[in-house]
């Protein structure tokens, strides 16, 4: 019976503009709990770089092992850090779909229609790809859809996000990191902690340095022969 009544009867729209601001409302206490996620995430991993940092100093014998843990936890810091500035990032496009549906629904009492919303269209594609926002941000795209704020392709407007290239960067971050925590101590050794080579590595870069020295050995060699010949 509703399904028929769905056909016919047009929704209120009241009740539109209330389901969309009540969708909205949930998806941004979402993202509040995780942004304070990720917050506490960076404070314990700075907290961790620095136990790990002192272990190291005061135990010569576990120097290594908290050089590696040191960069581990730094790397956890940068992902904790670009996780709340995507989801601060989020929650601002997410307030702007916010805004734009009120504006949307306010025009409609005017005019008495409604126009789809390129700029919803793009931040509802980008927020509902956000796996924190997934479940909801598909009710939220709905009901978009149904109030004629947005068109049914709204999902293909934009390509898929590239989180590939965010990794590339991400040694000299880590970097910048131990530069930001563990400044004290650069200013005293001058010099970051650094990640033990492993085995491989390390033999690579013997060979590579017994390669060079053989080179050296080559041309004296061979300036010596030139000299020799020079003098008889």
């Amino acid at each position: 019976m509703e399904a028929l009544k769905s056909m016919f009867v047009k929704p209120d729209p009241q009740a539109q503009v209330r389901k969309c601001n009540a969708l909205i409302r949930s998806n941004i206490r979402k993202l509040d709990r995780d942004i304070a996620q990720a917050k506490a995430a960076e404070t314990k991993s700075k907290n961790l770089i620095v136990a790990a940092d002192r272990r190291g100093q005061r135990n010569p014998a576990q120097q290594k092992q908290a050089q590696k843990e040191v960069r581990d936890f730094a790397r956890e810091l940068v992902h904790a850090r670009r996780t709340s500035a995507r989801l601060l990032t989020a929650k601002a496009q997410l307030n702007s779909v916010q805004m734009q549906v009120n504006e949307a629904f306010a025009l409609r009492k005017i005019e008495g229609s409604i126009r789809a919303s390129v700029g919803v269209m793009k931040d509802v594609n980008t927020l509902v790809r956000l796996p924190e926002l997934a479940v909801t941000m598909r009710d939220l795209n709905v009901e978009l859809m149904k109030a004629g704020i947005i068109e049914e392709m709204a999902g293909e407007l934009l390509p898929e996000p590239d989180l590939v290239e965010e990794d590339e960067e991400a040694e000299g971050e880590v970097d910048k990191v131990l530069g930001e925590i563990l400044k004290d101590r650069m200013e005293k050794t001058g010099a970051l902690p650094s990640v033990p080579l492993p085995a491989a590595k390390e033999q690579q870069q013997a060979q590579l340095e017994e390669e060079d020295e053989e080179d050296t050995e080559a041309m004296m060699d061979q300036m010596r022969n030139r000299l020799e010949a020079l003098r008889s």
